[in-house]
């Protein structure tokens, strides 16, 4: 099996037909159509439906072409990593975030990558942390952002801080500073759908004190819900982090709730088993900082895990 093989294959079902790959590769089509059927030989499955309107993926091409993928980029980040080791930082980084920790993290590290590494383009991927683990683990991302200390295969997990969670209302809500978990059964809540981390970690704390939470409406969507809670429309459970910028505009409120062990640890997940460039290196240390900064200076709303008590363990 020969890279050119990989990048012809790709080629072609990108572009729909071997004609019009061909023309891109700037190579003859019986060329590119033979170099296909010898890797098709050698896999012993066909990859393609050819017609006269162009090729299609069989279910074994389905297969195959997320494969060829990763081992075409992993062969791209190579040849950068060798270029990269003589010059400045460069090219693209992946990076995964919540959603949750995006509300407070995307723009100072977009802010500071920038500043810090302009010949460096960062990929943004916002999803749950099931989705992000998945896409770190098969190479799609090369650093993600999560809250979770769990152990998985080939990935290594640098804790960083834990968030506190708080209850969120509308800026003129006359509640106490301090209200019980018990309580949430009084008061109307907006909350993300029970898939979500974080409505599993509230509905597993209010389950061990018999709680019922008065959940009146669900939203996936956690700006939605911030907007909600601003409106007056029901409470909510967010990270303080989460909620920092609105709660220092006026716009909500945010009320501490008497529960141990009612916070997140977020996490800087890396893969192990797969290279790693100089760039996504530099990233992660910058991200550290980044983070680091804001939770010393306030606008992270956390507690800082020491680095000394913190050390990236694999799973």
């Amino acid at each position: 099996m020969e890279l050119r093989q990989l990048r012809y294959f790709v080629a072609a079902v990108e572009a729909g037909s071997l004609l019009k790959a061909s023309s891109r590769l700037h190579v003859a089509q019986p060329a590119l159509g033979q170099q296909i059927t010898t890797l098709e030989d050698e896999l012993g499955a066909r990859l393609l439906q050819r017609s006269s309107r162009g090729v299609t993926l069989t279910e074994a091409g389905r297969v195959f072409l997320e494969h060829a993928r990763i081992v075409l980029d992993d062969v791209e980040r190579a040849r950068l990593a060798v270029r990269e080791s003589t010059s400045v930082p460069r090219g693209e980084v992946a990076l995964g975030l919540t959603t949750t920790i995006s509300l407070a993290a995307t723009m100072p590290i977009l802010s500071a990558c920038a500043a810090r590494y302009p010949l460096v383009r960062l990929k943004i991927v916002e999803a749950y942390s099931g989705f992000l683990r998945e896409r770190l683990q098969s190479g799609r991302l090369d650093i993600a952002l999560l809250y979770d200390d769990t152990l998985d295969p080939g990935l290594s997990k640098l804790p960083l801080l834990d968030d506190q969670l708080v209850l969120v209302t509308e800026a003129c809500c006359d509640l106490p500073s301090t209200v019980a978990l018990t309580d949430l059964a009084r008061w109307p809540l907006v909350l993300p759908g029970r898939e979500h981390g974080l409505r599993r970690l509230i509905d597993e704390a209010c389950a061990q004190l018999g709680v019922e939470p008065n959940v009146v409406a669900e939203i996936e969507s956690l700006t939605s819900v911030k907007r909600a809670a601003e409106a007056g429309i029901g409470h909510t459970i967010l990270p303080q982090g989460a909620v920092a910028q609105e709660v220092a505009d006026g716009r909500l409120r945010s009320v501490t709730i008497d529960r141990p062990r009612m916070s997140r640890r977020v996490i800087c997940a890396t893969n192990t088993t797969r290279p790693t460039s100089a760039a996504s290196s530099a990233v992660s240390r910058l991200i550290c900082q980044v983070i680091r900064d804001m939770v010393e200076s306030g606008a992270w709303p956390a507690v800082w895990v020491k680095p000394s008590d913190a050390a990236p363990h694999p799973s």
